[in-house]
């Protein structure tokens, strides 16, 4: 008989395969340009997700390595709020999506615009 232990994902952020497909597409005529992940006050449930393309990280940011051609620069306040998110691109009918898989999160408003995390 073998024991089998579950170790939780020490990264601070992972692309699901059609995240990296959908970044990658978006950032292929633009070299050099990276993804950054933020966070700011919003909502009724207490944060918002912020994500953006940007020419540089900023000094406090921390760097993902996705791929040999995308990076996700992860802003310091947000980093614990982050920490394990799977980031998703996902389609809706006619709509591309962006979808956080955050296992940190308690809390969400009803629209889904804000989180909290525990």
């Amino acid at each position: 008989m073998s024991v089998e232990t579950f170790v939780p994902s020490t990264k601070l952020i992972t692309l699901s395969d059609s995240a990296i497909k959908h970044f990658e597409s978006k950032l292929k005529d633009k070299p050099g340009q990276l993804i950054r992940l933020s966070t700011r006050v919003s909502g009724c449930t207490g944060y918002a997700y912020e994500l953006d393309f940007a020419d540089s990280a900023k000094d406090s940011d921390e760097i993902v390595e996705i791929s040999p051609t995308l990076r996700v620069a992860v802003s310091e306040d947000a980093a614990e709020l982050v920490r394990s998110t799977e980031i998703d691109y996902v389609t809706e009918g006619v709509n591309g999506i962006i979808k956080y898989n955050n296992p940190n999160v308690v809390d969400e408003c009803g629209c889904g615009e804000s989180f909290n995390v525990g």
